[in-house]
């Protein structure tokens, strides 16, 4: 049994390896217990035995199909009874670099619902349990391509832009609850992602991040403050540039009358 002091647990989706890997090590070296799910069984009771025997922390290994209705619906039901849960990583997710004319659609449906919906649905999970006890974390990884939708897979950056909104969206209705929710934009990350997504020559090249240097630097966004990080952006005022834009055309939207320049009166 593990006595040492515990901030809670943190529960970390696609835990097997990557970026997910390296959040659960870290998590634990910061007085975290965790809970990792993965679908890789082998892989993640080898990271949860490395971890307890190198940080003492307590490490569950939930093994989960996250794309799979039953899997997801367990791991939902315990994050909702668990009152012990302080955080949660939605790390788990698929990509593609195919176009529209060669992507399979039912690979893309199923894309959809691993990077969309699952997310959505553990969100919702622990949303509850973490206002009822004004506090919690959630970190919700998207990508860079969530912005940048012309640079992969269409559906693959759409459901990052997707994860990007939902991330605002949460920002403000939890204001002043106790729940801190940051959005993570990685960009090209060494990581099995890119074997997946049929593209593992990307793991290599110059403008490649290390999944270890993405999870310091979001972690140190999230000490800041942050609500959106981005590591690779090297000016932050290009993003503040960006949101301010994007605040500001908001109420230009709302008029009951055509533009003028499409000449209805």
């Amino acid at each position: 049994m593990n006595t040492q002091t515990t901030k809670g647990v943190a529960v970390v989706t696609g835990a097997s390896t990557g970026i997910g890997a390296v959040y659960a090590e870290r998590l634990a070296r910061r007085g975290y217990d965790l809970l990792i799910v993965a679908r890789n069984e082998e892989r993640l009771r080898a990271l949860a035995a490395r971890l307890t025997a190198e940080t003492g922390r307590a490490v569950e290994a939930f093994r989960a199909d996250l794309g799979d209705k039953a899997d997801l619906a367990r791991l939902e039901a315990r994050l909702k009874e668990d009152a012990s849960v302080a955080m949660l990583v939605n790390n788990a997710g698929v990509g593609s670099v195919a176009s529209i004319e060669t992507a399979d659609v039912d690979e893309m449906e199923a894309m959809i619902f691993l990077n969309v919906t699952a997310l959505t649905r553990l969100t919702y999970a622990v949303v509850p349990g973490f206002t009822a006890r004004g506090s919690g974390t959630i970190i919700n990884i998207s990508s860079v391509v969530g912005v940048a939708v012309e640079v992969l897979n269409g559906v693959y950056g759409a459901s990052k832009s997707y994860v990007l909104s939902f991330g605002h969206s949460l920002q403000k209705d939890l204001a002043g609850k106790g729940v801190r929710i940051q959005t993570v934009l990685p960009g090209a990350t060494a990581t099995e992602f890119w074997d997946v997504a049929g593209y593992a020559a990307q793991k290599t090249s110059p403008i490649t991040m290390s999944a270890a240097d993405l999870v310091d630097a979001a972690l140190a966004g999230l000490d800041k403050g942050e609500r959106v990080t981005i590591p690779g952006l090297q000016d932050d005022d290009d993003w503040s540039r960006w949101e301010d834009g994007r605040l500001a055309l908001a109420p230009k939207f709302n008029n009951a009358k055509p533009s003028p320049r499409y000449g209805l009166s």
